[in-house]
């Protein structure tokens, strides 16, 4: 299975859990974890930018990794899933919790 189909997967997955799990619009917490890099940071925060989110930091214990939660209200799990996307193409090197 290639690495899209299992992407694809995944996201359909989580759509139909999002969808059984939750009443729309509902707040939703987005985790991610990027190097240490205060431009990575900054590219998380402008894809959520003017929408409301509250965003926090934190760095790793040695200061390698830095953790950034979203909270921020969605409309529907489709735009939860279009966010994920958003921040695995545009910022190199993050991991989505």
């Amino acid at each position: 299975m290639s690495d899209a189909s299992k992407s694809e997967e995944f996201y359909k997955k989580l759509k139909a859990q999002l969808a059984d799990t939750a009443l729309w619009p509902t707040a939703y917490l987005y985790k991610f974890i990027v190097p240490t890099d205060s431009d990575k940071v900054s590219q998380i925060e402008g894809i959520f930018d003017n929408l409301g989110a509250v965003i926090t930091t934190k760095q790793s214990k040695n200061g390698k990794y830095t953790s950034v939660s979203v909270n921020v209200r969605m409309k529907n799990p489709d735009h939860v899933i279009i966010k994920y996307k958003e921040v695995a193409v545009q910022v190199e090197g993050v991991i989505s919790l």
